[in-house]
């Protein structure tokens, strides 16, 4: 509790933080009316705050401001707007290393990648402010003389969005930034575990003096904030990036609404490595990429398929470069990996090595908890698992990596899509016929070769099958808050 609230108080020095974790309603910070919830450090476990949540009241407040917001911001010029969202990717700039370490207090993941975090917040912001501007309509050649025939561009309405624990900054930054930037309000619903570092994003757009209403932010009771706010006539679209299961019950609910939704959901990522590839290189990446944010990360590699030829060295390269990772407290400098977020993520990682086992896999290293207190887990490699082990086909969302043994390509290719979800697929070869082949045949939504790097500001993200539907990021982000009205003028 008292290193959250000196966290706090330094990022009050600063000049965006409150002395307690506040909503924003309608332009105003102030505490919760409803039930109160905890905040843990995942790295101690120690609660560091317990703030009140949102009550029907407060939702109905928000939902207010948000209708008052948008008749105001869709009429502000793109101009106008672009310097609203220019001016806060400034601010985060200048903020980067306070709303860093309380990202890194509150969620567990190293300071230079929290750091890293706010410096894509705020690239997100400023791409944004540029865009704006970009949201073309169009003419179509008219049918009759005198006539005309155009698409107009309009922001779709106030927008409820609701992100999830694992990039509390960056996640909340893809949804406000194309938002505003299209000209709609928004109604910002953080995970519960990491509400500061969303909030940190609404400091910043206050004070670059964004008007009251046009984004407010709640939290509290999920299920509760969620169906109260798409049962709102005043929310026209909604935009979700979590779990599958609850994207299912949001799209239920919207689909019940007629209201449009963008869903990214969960992956379980392949990586086919043949092995003509650089197998050692490979193998480096793979446990950089496997333990980004404690493996935490909707695009982390977990199914490798190997080459068997290249399977023993890859196998013994991998399993020596995650057992070298230093693994402790974010705030260490020193720190390679920090803990899980929440005990929830201890849990899984336990139930599916000891499944996985039971399946005749071979622990390579890693496999157990790594700290007496936290929720450390030790990155864990995990060789010949197969097909039918739990793991193979739920995401574990954790550092744990899957190896198996493949003979030809095409074998790999249809293991990789035997799963019902396809967000992203890693490949890594010197094959240009075969790279062709992985781009055609992998299904799903973004491919990196011989690279995990396949989420970029200015690219659109998505996935396939139930890995979810809509775009985030590049213009196609921008589509997602506009609607295309056509205006036939004779």
């Amino acid at each position: 509790m008292q290193g959250q609230a000196t966290a706090i108080a330094q990022a009050s020095a600063d000049g965006y933080g409150g002395g307690e974790l506040q909503l924003l309603v309608d332009g105003e910070w102030r505490a919760g009316c409803g039930r109160s919830f905890r905040v843990i450090n995942p790295a101690t476990g120690e609660v560091l705050a317990e703030p009140s949540g949102a009550s029907l009241d407060d939702l109905d407040a928000a939902l207010a401001g948000a209708e008052a917001g948008f008749a105001l911001w869709r009429r502000t010029p793109a101009t106008g707007r672009a310097v609203v969202l220019a001016r806060t990717a400034q601010l985060l700039r200048d903020r980067t290393k306070a709303i860093a370490r309380l990202m890194t207090i509150e969620q567990g993941k190293p300071l230079a990648q929290s750091e890293l975090e706010i410096s894509l917040c705020a690239e997100t912001f400023d791409w944004y402010a540029a865009e704006a501007g970009r949201a073309y309509g169009r003419i179509i050649p008219a049918r009759s003389p005198g006539a005309r025939q155009m698409v107009l561009p309009e922001p779709i309405g106030p927008v409820a969005a609701f992100t999830p624990w694992n990039f509390p900054a960056l996640l909340a930054a893809r949804k406000v930034a194309p938002a505003l930037a299209a000209g709609c309000s928004c109604i910002l619903k953080p995970a519960e575990e990491t509400p500061a570092s969303a909030l940190a994003l609404g400091h910043a757009l206050a004070d670059a003096g964004l008007p009251a209403g046009v984004l407010n932010i709640v939290f509290g009771d999920p299920a509760e904030i969620s169906r109260h706010l798409i049962a709102s006539p005043v929310i026209r679209k909604i935009t979700f990036t979590g779990s599958i299961p609850v994207g299912r019950s949001l799209a239920v609910l919207a689909a019940e609404q007629v209201k449009p939704c963008t869903l990214e959901l969960g992956g379980h990522a392949p990586v086919i490595i043949l092995d003509d590839a650089d197998i050692d290189a490979a193998a480096a990446l793979s446990a950089i990429g496997k333990t980004r944010n404690a493996g935490q990360v909707c695009t982390s590699p977990t199914r490798f398929y190997v080459q068997r030829q290249a399977h023993d060295r890859f196998v013994e390269r991998f399993g020596q470069a995650l057992s070298r990772i230093v693994l402790g407290d974010g705030l260490d400098p020193q720190t390679e990996m920090g803990p899980l977020a929440n005990a929830r993520r201890l849990d899984a990682m336990e139930r599916l090595v000891t499944d996985a086992a039971r399946h005749q896999a071979e622990i390579v290293t890693g496999g157990e908890s790594g700290g007496e207190r936290g929720f450390f887990w030790r990155p864990t490699l995990l060789a010949n698992v197969p097909d039918h082990a739990a793991a193979m086909t739920e995401e574990p969302f954790g550092p744990l990596a899957l190896v198996s043994a493949f003979d030809e390509l095409d074998e790999a290719i249809a293991r990789a899509n035997r799963s019902s979800v396809g967000l992203a697929g890693y490949a890594f070869t010197r094959s240009a016929s075969a790279a062709v082949k992985l781009g055609e045949e992998l299904e799903v939504g973004v491919l990196g070769l011989n690279s995990f790097a396949v989420s970029h500001t200015e690219a659109p993200f998505s996935g396939v099958k139930q890995s979810g539907y809509g775009y985030e990021g590049g213009s196609e982000g921008l589509a997602g808050f506009l609607h295309q009205k056509y205006v036939h003028h004779s």
